[in-house]
């Protein structure tokens, strides 16, 4: 059911009068309105079990895992053959404190790149509006030199 609830919604986001027949799903004749201006909005998909990626490679543009070991993060991400452009969205588990423990910091970034992650969602450690923008800078440091320079990542 979750596979045609996706397509029919792939096949409605960017139409004002979709149209749509599956297995569980089947309309016409109905307005979106507002509706995307894009042809194809991009779409993430969730979830923790192989299932979850195959849906995600099947009707998604990304796969956003939870509650799985990294290590089977990876095994899963190294198994499936992901089209160019396909996201893989890893959090680093607990929020990041870059200003004050950027090694600790680099380290998260680093395992959840090692463990397939394209983009990688965060949460951050702060006490203020301001203190909030300087852990951003420092984690656009950080970042920065964990992706761009090979040497920071052996």
């Amino acid at each position: 059911m979750a596979d045609d609830a996706v397509a029919a919604l792939r096949a409605s986001l960017s139409r004002r009068e979709p149209v749509y027949h599956g297995e569980h799903f089947d309309y016409q004749g109905l307005v979106v309105e507002p509706h995307a201006v894009q042809d194809r909005v991009p779409l993430w998909i969730g979830g923790r079990t192989p299932r979850s990626l195959r849906r995600a490679l099947t009707h998604g543009d990304g796969w956003v895992p939870f509650g799985l070991p990294l290590d089977r993060l990876r095994e899963m991400v190294a198994a499936a053959e992901l089209p160019a452009g396909f996201e893989v969205v890893l959090s680093p588990g607990r929020p990041l404190d870059p200003s004050g423990e950027p090694d600790r910091t680099t380290r998260a970034l680093r395992q959840v790149s090692d463990a397939g992650a394209t983009l990688v969602s965060v949460s951050l450690s702060a006490g203020s509006a301001s203190h909030y923008v300087e852990q951003l800078e420092a984690l656009a440091v950080l970042a920065g030199t964990t992706a761009a320079d090979p040497a920071a990542r052996a």
